[in-house]
């Protein structure tokens, strides 16, 4: 069982920065991989980015290639992502999830564990 809590959205200009953090308990931690979802109001959930369990492979969704970097550390049982040239569009609900065969996969459905959310809006 592993449990997710987000934290750092919030409200930031268009071309800021936020780093989201997701942190996990459980013991296993380093087994998942984990990604970043995020869902705008109306719309459906989609893919941000995705890490495997040791860090050696990334994947991101194409609008934010080069503006957003997805890292964990192990050891405190965190995944980050750093996000850069924010945009209006960008304004959603970050969900973190955790996925536990270690690949990072870009759907939802392959996600065992997710956390509550974390509010960023970008204001243009």
């Amino acid at each position: 069982q592993v449990q997710l809590v987000e934290s750092g959205g919030g409200l930031v200009q268009a071309g800021g920065s936020l780093r989201l953090s997701c942190a996990a308990s459980g013991r296993t931690f380093s087994r998942y991989a984990m990604g970043w979802f995020r869902q705008a109001p109306g719309k459906e959930r989609e893919f941000v980015a995705a890490i495997s369990w040791n860090g050696g492979s990334t994947n991101y969704a194409d609008s934010v290639k080069g503006r957003f970097t997805i890292s964990r550390d192990n050891a405190k049982k965190t995944v980050y992502l750093q996000m850069g040239v924010l945009r209006p569009e960008d304004t959603a609900v970050y969900y973190c999830a955790a996925e536990n065969h270690g690949s990072a996969y870009a759907s939802p459905d392959e996600y065992d564990y997710w956390g509550q959310g974390t509010q960023v809006t970008v204001s243009s």
